[in-house]
């Protein structure tokens, strides 16, 4: 009786695992890749649509130069409307509703390309149009 058990056990075990071998050998790379990774798509890949910019687990999805350059027009023309009187980082990303994370880069690039001039130091500096 033991011996008939331990049979059967064995033979679906072998079924299981022979199920599990040919799924994995009929799914494409990017279903596994997505299974490996906990359910997430790998950037950029096969889902058909553009990557989340902030994607679970904190980190940012790597942003194209357009991307940085259409964010930078909103921050100098939100920076514009001030008349002068500039903005401080904070109150741009509260303006444009963006993740502290997102707005340095933009930032370092107006400076870089000379469409914005900073005054001041750490978070008091504040940003003004040219």
């Amino acid at each position: 009786m033991q011996n008939s058990l331990r049979s059967q056990l064995n033979e679906l075990a072998q079924s299981f695992a022979d199920g599990v071998l040919a799924a994995i050998r009929s799914a494409s790379l990017d279903d596994l890749l997505a299974e490996s990774r906990g359910g997430r798509r790998a950037r950029g890949g096969g889902g058909g649509g553009q990557p989340d910019p902030l994607r679970k687990g904190g980190r940012l999805a790597r942003r194209t130069q357009a991307e940085i350059e259409a964010m930078l027009a909103k921050v100098l023309a939100r920076v514009r409307a001030t008349r002068g009187k500039g903005l401080r980082a904070e109150e741009i990303r509260k303006a444009l509703s963006l993740d502290a994370r997102e707005l340095p880069r933009v930032l370092k690039e107006g400076l870089r390309t000379r469409k914005l001039k900073a005054k001041g130091q750490r978070r008091a500096t504040v940003y003004r149009t040219l």
